[in-house]
Parts: structure tokens; C-alpha cells; sequence
């Protein structure tokens, strides 16, 4: 079988790779009831003296079933990289990361890690809550196999970082969820590993801090250093990485650009909408007016699979007209989490000629917030109204954005809202 290997990664040499990862799966053995004592057999016993039957509790057998929570898994990552990790809840994510991180044996496979390996799966993951918070960079350095004086040259960068100072000698059990995860980030990103895995640290944590650790994971990458990152952010994601994995069911199911891989988790999750539709086939209307097909653009007319917070970007119908007296009107209701955002259609629509024809709604940048939106796509003629075809909850796409852009301010939070208008301000 073919590894899904980046082809500008395969070629490179082995000692260019950091982490390489083959055929790893892991397993799991699962109980199952298979019959329990019936309520007449319990209330038989229980009218029967004490002790009752030794052998009666087999009654209650079980089967077990093997399953396997990650397999066949094999990709490369490139020395200097950020390689982020997606997927729905239970795709194996994080048994991916606990394997690579050496807290769990693999059942088949292996992974080669080339270079001291530095995690933050969970909050506190690696300190002992009996030790204090100075006792435990010391300890996590030394696990890493550092030397006293290489800790100690990093160690006031760690505590002013995690902003934990007053409570640097106090023991990590009595630490709030806010100072574990600003102590943990900090030592994982101050201690020098090689390898930085991090499992959705930016879902924690106060704003100013998340920004912080956005700040911090450029500057670890910017060193040479190598990043696995996980999270369920998308703009996040397309923030920070280089290349992704999307994992399904415990397997590959994609592995590419980041951009690239994003947005087909966006599209796999839309119940076979996207933001590229072909009705050629069948198309969808009357004798007024068919659809034949919908697609997101970008400003050249380029076929794109998202759009971009910052650029002008377009939906883009095309459809025939039949032989009519009067304007056939295309329209689009934007939707998002089930409300219409808007609806919008041409200012100023003429006779069309009979045959096929483009329309393309142009969104200029800010109209749309990041996020996740479908468009239901419309004709209409007016005297009188009749609508000649409609088509619902097929065409959607998603919006992103960089978190990295000036006019978040350091904002790393999603922007509440449908829409993010670029308004003039005058500050007096």
C-alpha cells in the first residue's frame, strides 16, 4: 500500500525528517455483556438462604471486542515545520499524540522521533502536584535530559512567562486550571525540545495569554524547532501550519496543504454540500429557468474551496433561460447556524436573451465573518412572483482568516457576528 506521504517530503533526505511514522496503529481490547440474570433468577435467590449459588454469577457473561483506535497510520514531518492534526471527536487524535509522546505503547508500527520531545496534552501533563512549580520546570528539564545550568538559563524566561511567580514555590496541586496551563505551555515551549506536541493549548487560557502562545509557537518554529499541533479551530489551524493530517475512524483520510486539507474536513461534515456543486446531470427548474451548477470563486474566477476573511472572493451560478417575457432574478440567502445573514440579488437585472448564462455575486472583504455558511440559490420572476427554481442546503463553503492579522490587536477568539464590516472610525 502507498504511504500518504507529501511528495515534496518524500524525497527529502532522513535527515531532514523529524518525526516518520509507519503503518502505527493501536488497539484496544472492549467488554461487552452479553447476558444478565434475569429479574425471576434474582428473585429466586433472594428467597433462597444466604450464601447464595458460588456459581451463579457466571450467569452474567461478557465478549470482548477488539477495536482499534488508530491504524495504518504513516506520514513524515520535515525538521522546522508545523504540522497540525484534525479530525472529529474520537478520529484518534489524541492516541496519534499519546503514541508519538511515548505515554502509550503502539500495538503495531512505530514512530521515529528524531530529537528530545517536549508535550502538553492536558493541563498539568508531566508535574507532580506534590512538588512545587520551580521543583517541577527542574524535573521536566531533567526528564528531557538537560543539563541544571541549561534549565537555569531559561528558567526566569519560563516563570515570567507563565506570570507565576509569586507562586513559583508553591506546590502545582494548588494551582488554578488558568496558572497550570500558563506554567505548562511555558515550560513546554522554554526547555528547548527538539519536537514541540501540543494538544489544543489554545482552547484555555485568558486571550492575552493565547495570544502569547501564538507569538511563542512562531518563535519556536522560527528557531528550527518542529511543531504537532492539534485543535479544532480551523482558523487556528490555517494560522499556524505548514502541512495537516486529517484522521477518520482511526485512519488517514487526507494529507496535504493545510488550506487544502481544512477545507475538505469543512466540506466532509456538510452532508454532501460544498462549495462546488455540478447539476449538469440533472439540472434543478421549469421551462423558465434551470440551474445548472454553483461554485466559489476567487477574484480572478479561479475555483476556490474557502474564502478568505481579508479578500474578495464569489459565488458564482450558472443556469439557462428559456424563451420569457420578462427578467428571471437569480438570488442568494446566505445562511449561517440556521439564520439568514442576508439576501442578496442584482440591482438592476435586463431581458436576458434565451440560453446559458454566469451570474456572480462579489463579497468584498469583511462582508462575512470566519465561519461556516450555506447559500440557498433562487430564480424569481416578479409579475407575478413565481419562483422557477430553488435549491436548499447544498451550496455552503467556510471563511477563514489569520490570527495573525494587525487588526485583530492580538485578539486570538472568535469574532462574534455574521459579518465584520471594515467601517471608517474617527477617534477625536
Amino acid at each position: 500500500m502507498a504511504l500518504p506521504i507529501l511528495s515534496d517530503v518524500a524525497n527529502l533526505p532522513d535527515s531532514e525528517i523529524a518525526v516518520q511514522v509507519r503503518s502505527l496503529g493501536k488497539s484496544y481490547r472492549i467488554q461487552h455483556k452479553l447476558r444478565s440474570a434475569s429479574d425471576e433468577q434474582r428473585g429466586q435467590r433472594r428467597r433462597r438462604p444466604w450464601p447464595w449459588g458460588l456459581g451463579e454469577h457466571l450467569a452474567e457473561r461478557t465478549t470482548e471486542e477488539l477495536f482499534w483506535a488508530l491504524r495504518e497510520v504513516s506520514f513524515d514531518v520535515p525538521k522546522g515545520k508545523v504540522f497540525g492534526i484534525i479530525g472529529q471527536n474520537g478520529a484518534g487524535k489524541s492516541t496519534l499524540l499519546k503514541l508519538l509522546s511515548r505515554i502509550t505503547d503502539p500495538t503495531e508500527g512505530y514512530a521515529e522521533i528524531r530529537g528530545r520531545v517536549g508535550s502538553l496534552l492536558e493541563v498539568g501533563t508531566g508535574f507532580h502536584p506534590e512538588l512545587s512549580g520551580r521543583e517541577n520546570i527542574y524535573l521536566n528539564g531533567t526528564l528531557l535530559g538537560m543539563r541544571r545550568r541549561e534549565i537555569n538559563a531559561v528558567l526566569d524566561d519560563i516563570i515570567d512567562f507563565a506570570e507565576v511567580s509569586r507562586f513559583i514555590d508553591t506546590p502545582v496541586k494548588r494551582y488554578s486550571s488558568g496558572m497550570y496551563v500558563r506554567l505548562a505551555f511555558a515550560v513546554a515551549a522554554h526547555l528547548e525540545p527538539e519536537i514541540l506536541i501540543i494538544d489544543e493549548v489554545l482552547a484555555v487560557g485568558d486571550i492575552r495569554f493565547q495570544q502569547k502562545c501564538l507569538g511563542k509557537m512562531k518563535d519556536v518554529t522560527g528557531h528550527g524547532r518542529t511543531v504537532l499541533f492539534v485543535s479544532h479551530s480551523l482558523n487556528t489551524v490555517n494560522t499556524l501550519c505548514d502541512e495537516c493530517l486529517l484522521l477518520e475512524n482511526g485512519r488517514i483520510k487526507q494529507i496535504g496543504p493545510t488550506s487544502e486539507i481544512t477545507a475538505a474536513y469543512f466540506n466532509s461534515n456538510q452532508d454532501g454540500s460544498g462549495p462546488l456543486l455540478d447539476l449538469h446531470a440533472s439540472p434543478l427548474g421549469d421551462e423558465v429557468a434551470q440551474l445548472y451548477g454553483a461554485r466559489l470563486i476567487d477574484d480572478g474566477g479561479q475555483t476556490i474551496s474557502h474564502g478568505r476573511l481579508d479578500e474578495t472572493f464569489g459565488v458564482e451560478i450558472t443556469y439557462e433561460i428559456g424563451s420569457f417575457h420578462q427578467p428571471v432574478i437569480p438570488n442568494l440567502h446566505f445562511y449561517s447556524s440556521g439564520t439568514c445573514a442576508f439576501v442578496t440579488s442584482p440591482t438592476a437585472m435586463p431581458l436576458l436573451k434565451p440560453g446559458v448564462h454566469r451570474a456572480v455575486a462579489w463579497l468584498p472583504p469583511g462582508l462575512l465573518n470566519a465561519g461556516q455558511y450555506t447559500v440557498n440559490i433562487a430564480a424569481s420572476s416578479i409579475d407575478p412572483v413565481c419562483v422557477h427554481f430553488h435549491l436548499m442546503d447544498r451550496f455552503s463553503f467556510s471563511v477563514i482568516e489569520d490570527l495573525n492579522d494587525e487588526s485583530r490587536q492580538g485578539y486570538v477568539h472568535s469574532v462574534p457576528g455574521l459579518v465584520r464590516p471594515r467601517l471608517q472610525w474617527d477617534l477625536l
